[in-house]
């Protein structure tokens, strides 16, 4: 594991030759960030040693390396995910090699289920914090002390100042920007009405099927975290209706440049 991570980052910090602080990791249908980077590096999935290959329409599965916001970032667009077939491991592989590389700070995006009834088709959310449903965590097997702690601590997982931070941002560009909890699943089913009622009294405000693994092997290591969400579908009772993955990434494009507004202007400050 160890050496892997080593071989991959040192062939990306060869290919790119500067030190990066900040990472992002783009969710179905919101590449389009990409569009607002000063790109001056950009690496195929397929041509970095150990990395998975992104199987699902709207994660383009490239590694882009380039300017945001005045700062050097590595951003992916597009992840890998538990329902394509990989385990954990393989899941939040790009997040051990983003640490190995010296990135100290992650933020994290997705496509959800809206659960909560405040909570309108197109609106951001803002992650506070998580439950994990996947039924298993990717800290399983034997921990590797030079990555982090037998026993993280999780009670802060969503980083509190940069919270802060990104309530500030929505606020002075008039952005209506959600609170709350993120119900991580494994997918690919999108869920039944019984289910969302579930996940609603279990205390989720959206569902979708990545990010919490990503957030866990992140706080391991100590990399703080950000995460928003878009709402792309309506879990809420009587607002339910059939959906399609080509419809969540129409609802995700349209709602994109509201995220990038306020992911841009974060990494400004940070």
């Amino acid at each position: 594991m160890l050496r892997k991570i080593k071989e991959t980052s040192t062939f990306i910090q060869t290919a790119i030759g500067i030190k990066v602080e900040i990472g992002v990791i783009l969710g179905t249908g919101l590449g389009g960030l990409v569009n607002e980077i000063e790109i001056i590096k950009t690496l195929p999935y397929a041509e970095i040693p150990n990395f998975p290959l992104s199987t699902v329409e709207g994660h383009q599965g490239k590694l882009i390396f380039g300017k945001l916001g005045g700062k050097y970032i590595l951003a992916m667009q597009g992840r890998f995910h538990f329902y394509e077939g990989y385990d954990m491991t393989k899941v939040t592989f790009p997040v051990r090699v983003m640490n190995d590389l010296g990135i100290n700070t992650l933020l994290v995006s997705n496509a959800c289920g809206g659960l909560n009834p405040d909570f309108a088709v197109g609106d951001l959310m803002m992650i506070t914090d998580h439950i994990n449903m996947f039924g298993f965590n990717p800290l399983t097997g034997p921990n590797l002390d030079q990555l982090g702690p037998r026993f993280p601590d999780m009670s802060q997982a969503y980083d509190l100042q940069l919270q802060a931070h990104a309530r500030k941002i929505a606020a002075n560009n008039h952005l209506d920007l959600k609170e709350g909890v993120y119900i991580g699943v494994t997918g690919p089913t999108f869920e039944t009405p019984a289910e969302y009622k579930m996940f609603r009294i279990l205390g989720g405000d959206a569902i979708g099927m990545s990010t919490v693994p990503e957030v866990i092997v992140a706080r391991h290591m100590g990399i703080r975290v950000f995460g928003i969400s878009i709402v792309t579908d309506s879990g809420v009772p009587g607002h339910i209706v059939e959906i399609s993955h080509e419809e969540v990434q129409e609802v995700a494009k349209r709602a994109e440049p509201k995220m990038s507004l306020i992911i841009k202007e974060l990494i400004a400050i940070l």
